[in-house]
């Protein structure tokens, strides 16, 4: 039981403090469809990277390696999993009329999957792997969500052409900062023989995360004061 709550536990919080900044809640039952679809999203993940997981002799090396479990097997297939699902939960939504609603499904769909990866994790690792993802990866998933949110947001609200190159921006962004996330730590691990190597890539790391929070929070910041300006404008009409 102890295990299951350090699991849940962190992607509650996420979730409450995204929730709470929407000035117009969303329906609690979309809410959860997207939290399960996010769950789901970790069946249709698998079915991507098994037969990317076949190329793995192709990338030699603890480098090449890092890169291939990274980027082809974690942060490509799980971030267009999410997207599909977001995609075709909420983008023809009534619901979604405001701009940092795209943001709030995201989230909840990105958290969806990392609670199922959290719980197949925790209960294999224990209390301290519950600790390292409740800091890193939970977070991490919640941002990789925000970001994708806030492009599928402006891709709502905007007309074509504009409208896939915010989807595919979206898209790629989450790709990216997922990837190089995973990649970063993965080549840390395997490079614990190397110090100054480790100490370069802790800085590198370091810098990602503080550039996600801060990419995160801008994000979020931009999408509601758009909102309230827009709310303000009709009032005024």
């Amino acid at each position: 039981m102890i295990l299951l709550i350090a699991s849940v536990f962190p992607v509650v919080i996420f979730l409450h403090v995204i929730y709470q900044k929407d000035h117009e809640k969303e329906p609690i039952s979309l809410l959860l469809k997207s939290l399960f679809g996010g769950c789901l999203s970790v069946l249709l993940s698998f079915l991507m990277s098994g037969p990317l997981s076949t190329l793995s002799a192709l990338f030699p090396g603890a480098l090449m390696s890092s890169f291939h479990k990274s980027f082809l097997l974690a942060a490509i297939p799980e971030e267009i999993a999410k997207f599909a699902v977001l995609y075709f939960l909420i983008w023809k939504s009534s619901a979604f009329n405001h701009h940092y609603d795209g943001i709030v499904y995201a989230v909840f769909v990105s958290l969806g999957f990392a609670l199922v990866e959290n719980v197949l994790y925790v209960f294999q690792g224990g209390m301290s792997v519950a600790i390292g993802r409740a800091v890193l990866a939970v977070p991490g998933h919640g941002l990789f969500g925000v970001l994708m949110g806030y492009y599928f947001s402006l891709a709502r609200f905007h007309e074509n052409p504009k409208r896939r190159q915010f989807l595919l921006k979206g898209l790629f962004i989450a790709i990216l900062f997922h990837g190089g996330y995973d990649f970063l730590l993965m080549y840390m691990s395997s490079s614990a023989d190397n110090a100054l190597l480790l100490v370069f890539l802790l800085i590198g790391f370091a810098w990602l995360v503080i550039k996600l929070w801060k990419k995160g929070i801008s994000k979020i910041k931009k999408h509601i004061g758009l909102d309230l300006k827009n709310n303000s404008e009709e009032l005024g009409q």
